[in-house]
This record gives structure tokens, C-alpha cells and sequence, in this order.
């Protein structure tokens, strides 16, 4: 006999499958529409610093720099993180990198990650120890790759790969938030390969429908 699961929140409320898809669904009431990530802007330390990261460790092109409009004294560098969107840093000649572990206390961010291909990941870790910099190696999370390392200032970063392309017409989002549903149905703690399997299979047949 097969039981479903029952999750239970931080409240202890025991919450079925089912109920928590009605949860989500009722909660979508927003204020406001975001279309994106238009920026991420960071504290860094010198401009050498900060461009032989991005630049050159994560290949994100220098597009521009200009004067922090908001504070004079620290220069605002500009990077492409590879679709447009930008990653950007304020520097300050007399600031000195340092890496250390940073805060993680509420409020503040755990990491960053950047989309990378299956080819890149694959090779992400020795092409990191090559340059000295330890990586936690490839993790695999079900839907996607993973592997993480500290920038020169202590931030962790992730590189991401999907495991998978989503059908013509639909996006990643989509196929996860379809793999979600599939995954409760199941009893399953997390997203795993049958759940995206089986979600590519549900919105392909959609799409010939």
C-alpha cells in the first residue's frame, strides 16, 4: 500500500499534496510584476581586484565604469554576465581584498549563481584548481549541477547547469514548477530526474495538443 506524504511546515501544520498546491496558488496575489533580474551590485575592494574575477575568472566582459553617482569617491564597474543582465561592483583604489567568511546572519545573501553549460561545469573544477581556487566540486541537485567557491572578499559563488531543456514554447520555470507539482504527488522530499522526465513528457504533450 502506498501512503502519500504529509509535510509539515515551521508552524507544524500538517499540510497534504494537494493543500499545498492550493496554498501556493491562493498566495499569487501581488502588488507589484517584477520581469527579471535587472542588476546585482556588490561592495568590492580595488578595481584590479574586482576585474580579475569577473572578467577573468568568470569570463564576464567589462562593459563600462563610471563614477558611483551615489557616493563619488568609488568607481562603478559594469560586468555582463553573459545575457545582458549585469553584475556590478563599486571599487575603491584604497579599499584592500581581503577574503573572509561573510555574514550569513538573517537578511543577508548566501550566495550567487550563474547559469554555465553542462560542457563548462564539467570542467569548472580543474580549470579552478589550476588557478588555485578550491571548489566544492560537482553537486548534483536533482534538476541541476551545481559546483561553489569563494570569490577574493569570501562570497560564495555557485556555478548552475540544468540538466535538461525545456520543451519549444515553455521555460525552465515552467518545466520546475510542473516537476514540483509532480514530485508532491509522489511523496518525494525534492525534485529528482523522473519528476523532470515525466514534466518534459506533460508539457510536450500540451504543445502537440
Amino acid at each position: 500500500m502506498v501512503v502519500a506524504r504529509q509535510y509539515i511546515s515551521k508552524q507544524n501544520l500538517i499540510f497534504s499534496p494537494s493543500e499545498l498546491i492550493r496554498i501556493q496558488e491562493e498566495s499569487m496575489q501581488t502588488l507589484l510584476q517584477s520581469q527579471g533580474i535587472h542588476h546585482i551590485t556588490l561592495n568590492g575592494a580595488d578595481r584590479k581586484t574586482s576585474i580579475g574575477f569577473w572578467q577573468d575568472i568568470l569570463g564576464m566582459k567589462l562593459i563600462f565604469e563610471q563614477p558611483n553617482l551615489d557616493d563619488e569617491t568609488e568607481n562603478h564597474l559594469y560586468f555582463d554576465c553573459g545575457d545582458g543582465r549585469t553584475v556590478t561592483v563599486f571599487t575603491n583604489e584604497s579599499r584592500i581584498g581581503k577574503k573572509e567568511l561573510l555574514d550569513t546572519s538573517v537578511g543577508s545573501v548566501h550566495h550567487l549563481a550563474f547559469w554555465v553549460s553542462q560542457s563548462t561545469i564539467r570542467v569548472a573544477e580543474k580549470k579552478l584548481k589550476e588557478r588555485n581556487i578550491g571548489s566544492s566540486g560537482i553537486k548534483d541537485r536533482g534538476f541541476m549541477d551545481s559546483i561553489y567557491f569563494r570569490d577574493p572578499l569570501g562570497l560564495l559563488i555557485e556555478l548552475a547547469s540544468y540538466k535538461f531543456e525545456p520543451p519549444l514554447g515553455y521555460t525552465h520555470g515552467q518545466v520546475l514548477e510542473n516537476a514540483h507539482k509532480l514530485r508532491l504527488s509522489r511523496g518525494a522530499k525534492n525534485i529528482e530526474d523522473e519528476d523532470i522526465s515525466n514534466a518534459l513528457i506533460s508539457l510536450s504533450n500540451r504543445g502537440d495538443s
